[in-house]
């Protein structure tokens, strides 16, 4: 439920009003818009890697090998 409620919160940041009119140039080449929607990235990134560290479902994947194992008779 964490993860997804990060993902719920990754998901209403990605709109970033805030920045449209902003133009301002970080490290002197980026705009700053353009750095915020590198930075979800990032966070997007980082919050599916828990979809698989922590909530991924193991159970559905290995009825799906035993499965295959069965019609291939393999033990």
């Amino acid at each position: 439920k964490i993860v997804w409620g990060l993902v719920l919160v990754l998901a209403i940041l990605h709109y970033d009003f805030w920045n449209w009119s902003d133009r301002s140039v970080l490290f002197g080449f980026m705009p700053s818009g353009l750095f915020y929607q590198a930075l979800i990235s990032l966070g997007a990134a980082v919050a599916w890697a828990l979809v698989v560290k922590f909530a991924w479902p193991t159970h559905i994947e290995e009825w799906a090998e035993q499965t295959a194992n069965d019609e291939a008779g393999i033990e």
